[in-house]
């Protein structure tokens, strides 16, 4: 068999670099295509003379400078500036960038007919309008990175026929750095101590929201615009230990669920070898160590993202789309010591109550949906300053 032919888009980070490891474990099952990054050339060099592939995409017009020359031995690898040109020769596309600098990859992965492992799930949640259209594209799937959407496309594979049988969709939180804790509590936390993951390692974007549970609500958001199923149908619990990582509950009240150990390489390595799983096992339970598995209702009144994301979710249009855009502000406020862990959502909460919603059919009405949202929460975080 013909190793299957990947390209990675944020090879760079965290699901770029695990996404290597899984390949490195079975070299002869893929061949790297395509790599990209902003603009971490040093990383990228090293990755591209250890994989040769034909696609190096930098965005940084500097830092693309910087690769073409380290690279300019290579005759067969093309250095470009758009990590959307390695989307067309790949079998199977990783999106691993962050935030909604992702979508022009989701969109021509899907558009080119191509499986995408989708990590990035700002594009879809912004974008869901534009975006489902294009997974009725001869050839286009879509199969989730994310620990939890993973979890459950694999319950929902035990179903005959998943749109009739299902009761809810249950996403587990592991409730990250802060659960336990309240609002007083959280009053003067400091970034390093919300990057303090007790149970995933993921890059600062994510991990701040996993302190806020804004990417659980994201998630929720994101889940119904993978299945379809209605948001008082899909529930958020908190679950410690991260080995149940998501679930699916069916008519009959049977619940099925995926449990594992917290490793990003299996939710990667079954979007690489979909539909077949690979035979490289990650995250396998010790059952002779495994002692309890816990689960609890999220505080919502400490951790106000959660119920925001919901809101937004329920509104669609560009909703979505603008509390994206606005946290993602907002979290980089947080991090460059502008605002409290708190004003994190007070800031989301401020722009998408000022936002009109609209239903979009384009992009450009997508992306200037996330302009108008990062300027607004520019000027509200500028008048907490003030």
């Amino acid at each position: 068999m013909a190793p299957i032919r990947v390209a990675i888009a944020g090879s760079t980070g965290s699901i770029g670099g695990q996404t290597l490891e899984i390949i490195s474990a079975d070299p002869d099952a893929f061949d790297v295509v395509g790599l990209s990054t902003g603009r971490s050339a040093a990383v990228i060099i090293e990755q591209a003379k250890n994989f040769r592939p034909a696609i190096v995409a930098v965005a940084d017009p500097s830092a693309r400078n910087e690769v073409s020359e380290a690279l300019s031995g290579l005759s067969e690898i093309e250095v470009v500036a758009d990590a959307k040109e390695m989307c067309d020769i790949a079998d199977v596309v990783i999106n691993g960038v962050v935030g909604f600098a992702g979508l022009p990859v989701t969109m021509a992965t899907l558009s080119n007919g191509r499986r995408l492992g989708l990590a990035n799930k700002e594009s879809l949640i912004a974008a869901g309008p534009v975006v489902q259209p294009l997974r009725e594209v001869d050839g286009a799937e879509l199969v989730p990175v994310d620990s939890e959407h993973c979890a459950l496309h694999q319950c929902l594979r035990s179903s005959i026929d998943a749109n009739r049988e299902v009761s809810r969709l249950v996403l587990t939180a592991s409730g990250g750095p802060f659960r336990g804790r309240s609002a007083a509590e959280l009053a003067n936390v400091t970034v390093d101590e919300a990057l303090r993951h007790p149970t995933w390692s993921m890059g600062p974007k994510i991990t701040i929201d996993s302190s806020t549970l804004m990417n659980k609500g994201l998630e929720v958001i994101e889940a119904h615009e993978l299945f379809g199923t209605p948001f008082d149908e899909i529930d958020v619990v908190v679950h410690p230990q991260s080995v149940v990582h998501s679930m699916v509950e069916f008519l009959d009240g049977s619940t099925i669920a995926q449990l594992s150990m917290p490793d990003m390489r299996l939710p990667i390595g079954y979007a690489l070898g979909w539909p077949h799983r690979l035979g490289t096992p990650f995250g396998t339970i010790d059952w002779t160590q495994l002692s309890q598995l816990n689960f609890e209702p999220p505080d919502r009144s400490t951790f106000k993202c959660l119920d925001l994301a919901y809101a937004a979710g329920r509104a669609g249009g560009t909703a979505p789309a603008v509390i994206s855009a606005a946290n993602e502000i907002a979290v980089d406020a947080f991090i460059n010591g502008e605002i409290t862990w708190a004003q994190i959502h007070d800031v989301s909460a401020a722009v998408l109550d000022a936002t009109t919603v609209s239903q979009p059919s384009t992009v450009d009405e997508v992306i200037d949906a996330d302009r108008r949202a990062r300027e607004d929460a520019r000027r509200v975080i500028s008048g907490m300053l003030a």
